[in-house]
């Protein structure tokens, strides 16, 4: 087939709001098919060089078409470490580029100045309380040139940095900002979550806040629950699940009491879905709770012992395993990633960068006896004789590793998980609707992406585990049937085999144009996965790529997409996902469509309440509205 992005080239320079269309594939019969593998979902089929490297993450990948030529990139954030970009080059990505490197959150991505360029905003972790710094501002051109963008006037707030999310939060079409900060210890009774205003020149002012948050508080959802047109915002991570119904003019009151039938904790990623295809916003909630320092994990099959404690003297039980020590993806953060062995507590030197996971190998020779203090931060390890080591230490950020040929342990026994919660939207209220949709989640789950992964007209839910340190995690599935059931499927192949990791975020997205959703998701301490959809069925889908309003310009993101087919309505909204903390912007929504063969019409409305149709559109093909 013709190659997308010259197809782009051309078609975005017609003003028109259906200026032409692409076969993704044809048929001998002309009629456009799915061009797909007969496998499932398969990991990465060389399409993107990830590194081979457990890392700390933070929160989901990011995903844009940047550049701007039809296919979407990544950003990709190593916790800690750098965020790298990763441009998609017609389903083939490049090696990933340093955007910037350090402690870095959530990522905002938008045309927020409407010069035609797309604009990232990077908020900035601030040392443990010890350092706040303000947000970096970077521009990227249609040739894939990077600049970075001068301070607002004034500067952003310097906070320890968590969210940021663009939005319109005055339905004026210029886009508004959300930026959350970790609480200062020193401001116990300020929000440090801000609400800015594009002003004149595009300049972002602060005017006003959100609720004061505590902890790990700052995860935001932007949807609109009730139809009237206006942002609204939940607010979760620590505490109760809080609903802020937008007033206009980025004004906010708190509904929760009133759109819940009942008070929800430990949600890890809400994802918006429209699940029975009504026209409003459904959710749902992934749930979970962290580990606790001190937690052990035992493979009794495989013979391994994993661990995860922090935040101070830690000391585990005696492991018997011979004479050899090998422990994989060791992790801990500066300054506490020392490592001492034996009676002498010598430093052991492991080569290379300290930010990734790490593999120690010790003879028992070489490693005889235990301190008698343990006076320095980091871990310690010793042979104490009759094939077993010990292993104890301090430390405050997180450490985690796991350890093999261990004979036996009593690992933690954990408490029951949360369960996930789907919420119908009934009228601007939710009702929980697990038991009528076939939904049942008794796993510690950390995040959620939505698509309708089989083309059939509903949309289906990936959902991220947990997971347990000493094992491989086989993820979950499930497929949405239609008439608000889903059915979980258990031969999908997604699977994260690294050890010592924990479920982070997932998205879905089309990156290789093919018509199938693919997925990336991203394992905490360890790696991320993209895996493809090689689905092949006899399903049709339309794909939209949405521009900005055609009269005043106002951005895509948040539009909201409807469309008619076969006596059944669907509708999503322009940029949405479940990460918490960073913001995604594909210009494209997918629909399937199963067996209908043309859409009958199209609905577009922007933030700014400019509304244009298209009607008698073809399916399996990309159309582009607004511009």
């Amino acid at each position: 087939m013709p190659k997308l992005k010259s197809y782009l080239h051309i078609c975005l320079t017609a003003a028109l709001l259906v200026g032409c269309q692409q076969s993704l594939s044809q048929g001998n019969d002309g009629a456009a098919k799915l061009n797909a593998s007969a496998q499932w979902f398969s990991e990465n089929n060389g399409d993107i060089p990830l590194e081979n490297m457990s890392r700390r993450k933070w929160d989901n990948a990011v995903i844009a078409d940047l550049d701007q030529d039809g296919y979407d990139d990544l950003i990709l954030t190593d916790h800690g470490y750098t965020v790298k970009l990763y441009w998609n080059n017609a389903g083939k990505f490049a090696k990933g580029y340093d955007l910037i490197v350090g402690d870095m959150h959530g990522i905002g991505v938008a045309d927020y100045n409407k010069d035609g360029d797309m604009d990232i905003l990077v908020s900035r972790g601030g040392g443990s309380g010890s350092n706040a710094r303000n947000s970096k501002l970077f521009h990227i051109t249609k040739d894939r040139k990077i600049s970075e963008g001068a301070d607002f006037n004034p500067p952003l707030t310097n906070i320890r940095g968590r969210t940021g999310k663009f939005f319109d939060g005055d339905n004026d079409g210029d886009l508004d900002l959300l930026l959350l900060g970790f609480p200062s210890n020193n401001s116990p009774s300020v929000s440090e979550n801000f609400i800015y205003e594009n002003a004149e020149q595009y300049n972002l002012l602060q005017v006003g806040n959100l609720p004061k948050t505590y902890r790990d508080g700052q995860k935001i959802l932007i949807t609109d629950f009730n139809n009237d047109d206006i942002d609204d915002v939940l607010i979760y991570g620590e505490g109760k699940l809080k609903v802020l119904q937008g007033q206009g003019k980025l004004g906010f009151v708190d509904v929760t009491k009133t759109v819940l039938e009942q008070d929800i904790e430990f949600a890890t990623g809400i994802a918006p879905i429209d699940y029975d295809n009504d026209g409003d916003v459904d959710l749902y909630i992934s749930r979970g709770q962290e580990f606790a320092a001190g937690d052990t994990f035992f493979d009794a099959q495989k013979q391994t012992f994993a661990f995860y404690t922090k935040r101070g003297d830690f000391k585990f039980d005696d492991l018997l395993m011979g004479d050899v020590f090998e422990m994989e993806n060791f992790q801990a953060a500066y300054p506490h990633q020392d490592v001492f062995i034996g009676e002498g507590a010598y430093l052991y030197e492991y080569p290379g960068e300290h930010h990734g996971g790490q593999t120690i190998r010790i003879v028992s020779s070489l490693a005889l006896g235990w301190p008698d203090k343990l006076d320095k931060p980091g871990l310690y390890i010793g042979y104490i004789g009759n094939d077993t080591w010990r292993i104890a230490g301090n430390t405050n950020p997180p450490t985690s590793g796991v350890i093999h040929r261990v004979k036996n342990y009593q690992a933690t026994q954990f408490t029951a998980a949360p369960e996930d919660i789907l919420l119908e939207n009934t009228g601007g209220r939710f009702k929980q609707a697990n038991a009528t949709a076939n939904l049942k989640v008794n796993e510690h789950t950390s995040g959620v992406a939505v698509a309708d992964f089989d083309n059939n007209g509903f949309q289906d839910l990936f959902v991220v585990k947990r997971g347990d340190l000493s094992k491989p995690t086989s993820q979950l599935l499930f497929l949405n049937k239609g008439q608000g059931q889903f059915e979980q499927e258990l031969q999908h192949g997604i699977y994260s085999p690294e050890l010592g990791a924990m479920g982070a975020g997932a998205d879905a997205f089309d990156y290789n144009l093919d018509g199938n959703m693919d997925l990336i998701y991203a394992n905490e301490r360890g790696l991320w996965h993209l895996y493809k959809n090689g689905l092949k069925n006899n399903n049709h889908f339309i794909k939209l790529m949405i521009k900005s309003s055609p009269t005043n310009k106002a951005s895509a993101l948040g539009a909201m997409v409807t469309i008619s087919a076969c006596q059944q309505s669907q509708t999503q909204r322009v940029g949405a996902t479940a990460a918490p903390y960073t913001q995604s912007f594909s210009q494209v929504v997918h629909f399937g469509l199963g067996q209908c063969q043309s859409v009958d019409k199209v609905t577009v409305r922007w933030s700014d309440g400019e509304v244009s149709t298209a009607t008698n559109l073809s399916t399996d093909v990309m159309h582009k509205l607004g511009g």
